[in-house]
């Protein structure tokens, strides 16, 4: 229920392709949204780096590596790096990885995937100190305005933006998209970065809400599997 909530959020507080209101909006805002090409904002200027999962541990290391798979199918919207587990390079170096390095706020793209995930993105916050990198299959959008935290990571899987991308994927069995083609698309956001932090704010309640669930589930089935065992001959 919580997850059909938010999809439907999704659709709600975000304007539709090519308006500049939103279906819903919180109290004491009324401004028309801004509409850029998302190639003036947010600008392909960090590279990533080819190692595959096999170069990658959960064990140790002093260098994090945001893997594609785990943008398309592990994580959600917005990665909080101090609390996500995220591999590390195996045997990795901070001298191989000159000018590699993710900041707070930076946009973390999966090119390619097996079906119309392909293009799923995720903002990262909560770096820190931690040194972290964007893996195979990725692109990494730096904006070069000032967003509150959160905003982009939500409203780049919105509905609203993403069907924006769905004609421009290309591939039969395997869909990718390209930097030239995702920096012609357009995005939407309130020139009030207050309202920005209230979508943000809101969206994440809702994913730790979400996250409280699960949790719970997870323990309820890992109960009821050791009660199989010991309440049946």
């Amino acid at each position: 229920a919580l997850k059909q909530m938010k999809k439907g959020f999704l659709q709600q507080l975000f304007p539709e392709s090519g308006e500049k209101l939103p279906r819903a909006r919180f109290t004491g805002f009324q401004e028309e949204w801004e509409q850029r090409e998302f190639g003036d904002i947010l600008i392909f200027s960090v590279p990533n780096n080819n190692f595959p999962r096999a170069s990658l541990n959960y064990e140790e290391g002093i260098i994090k590596n945001i893997h594609y798979g785990d943008v398309l199918m592990k994580f959600d919207s917005v990665v909080d790096v101090s609390t996500s587990n995220i591999p590390f390079v195996t045997n990795g170096q901070l001298e191989s990885f000159t000018n590699q390095f993710l900041q707070n706020g930076d946009i973390v793209i999966a090119d390619t995937a097996e079906d119309k995930i392909t293009g799923k993105a995720i903002e990262v916050c909560g770096i820190n100190n931690t040194s972290v990198v964007s893996g195979l299959h990725t692109m990494v959008a730096r904006p070069n305005i000032s967003f509150a935290s959160r905003y982009l990571g939500y409203y780049l899987n919105s509905y609203s933006y993403r069907k924006q991308l769905l004609p421009l994927m290309q591939g039969i069995k395997v869909l990718s998209i390209s930097k030239s083609n995702i920096s012609k698309t357009t995005l939407c956001f309130p020139k009030n970065v207050i309202e920005q932090e209230r979508i943000g704010d809101f969206f994440k309640q809702l994913d730790k809400t979400m996250l409280l669930h699960q949790n719970r589930l997870t323990k309820l089935t890992t109960l009821k599997k050791a009660y199989l065992k010991i309440m049946f001959i």
